[in-house]
């Protein structure tokens, strides 16, 4: 056993320097209404789902797939 954990982290919409000036206000608040907590991402959202799985909190986690979308994607 190598002890090698193999973990995913998938964004949802995240508001970076890439994203500035592709959505306009309005469509950014239509998008945000549509997502369970009622806003688009933060890069520090991301880096906390990092920090999570780097981190002795997600010890018994490998093979997972960590969506960080604010639940936009639930079905």
């Amino acid at each position: 056993i190598e002890g090698i954990r193999v973990n995913c982290i998938t964004p949802g919409l995240i508001e970076t320097d890439i994203t500035q000036g592709k959505l306009t206000p309005e469509r950014k608040k239509e998008i945000a209404e549509s997502i369970p907590l009622a806003r688009l991402g933060a890069a520090s959202d991301v880096a906390g789902a990092c920090v999570f799985l780097a981190s002795d909190l997600s010890a018994y986690c490998t093979g997972i797939t960590l969506d960080v979308n604010g639940g936009m994607l639930i079905h």
